[in-house]
């Protein structure tokens, strides 16, 4: 199985987080912000991922530190459980529609970080959750994830289902690239390494 524990340590938060891959989409996140946490627990269950996420954060001065550590830690938990990416299958890529809105997410574990993100137009706050941290959290994870991460909302009118929508793309399509094919004899590149 392909698991890792990792934890974070700051001034500004303590992260800890608990990762299996290979896992049935079970959670438990506790981030201190409600809509974070709705958004975290469907990327788990989309991606089929066991994850628990514990965070204590300065929320008192907002979310963007809790969220960006979050996305740190979750993405140092994915390097650590991939190891050396033998037999995966890489690549992946989903679409998510959700109501009227629709959302793409792609990524390759390739080792290089890159991240693109568009969302269109969103609200500044759904709840408690500061929207502009979307793109903090997915540039976290994925540069220390180790991957190239396209995040698109195509269109929509309601700002929940367009970020709902990308969490959940985003599930489905690290969850593709996560798969093993043991016809892949180590790894995807003609590299030798990711």
């Amino acid at each position: 199985m392909r698991k890792a524990e990792i934890s974070r340590k700051t001034l500004e938060t303590s992260v800890k987080i608990r990762l299996n891959i290979d896992g049935s989409g079970k959670s438990s996140i506790n981030s201190g912000i409600g809509f974070f946490d709705h958004m975290l627990t469907l990327f788990a269950r989309h991606g089929s991922f066991d994850i628990d996420v514990s965070c204590n954060g300065d929320l008192n001065v907002d979310g963007h530190h809790s969220v960006e550590d979050i996305g740190i830690t979750l993405g140092d938990a994915f390097c650590k459980a991939l190891g050396k990416k033998e037999s995966i299958t890489r690549y992946g890529s989903f679409y998510v529609p959700m109501d009227e809105a629709l959302a793409f997410a792609a990524v390759d574990i390739s080792g290089r970080p890159f991240i693109v993100y568009d969302s269109g137009a969103v609200a500044p706050m759904i709840g408690e959750y500061d929207t502009e941290l979307t793109e903090e959290f997915l540039r976290a994870f994925a540069f220390h994830a180790g991957i190239t991460l396209h995040a698109k909302v195509l269109y929509g009118t309601n700002s929940h289902h367009k970020i709902e929508a990308v969490f959940k793309a985003l599930g489905h399509a690290l969850k593709i690239a996560c798969q093993e094919d043991k016809t892949i004899k180590g790894v995807l590149s003609t590299k030798g390494t990711l």
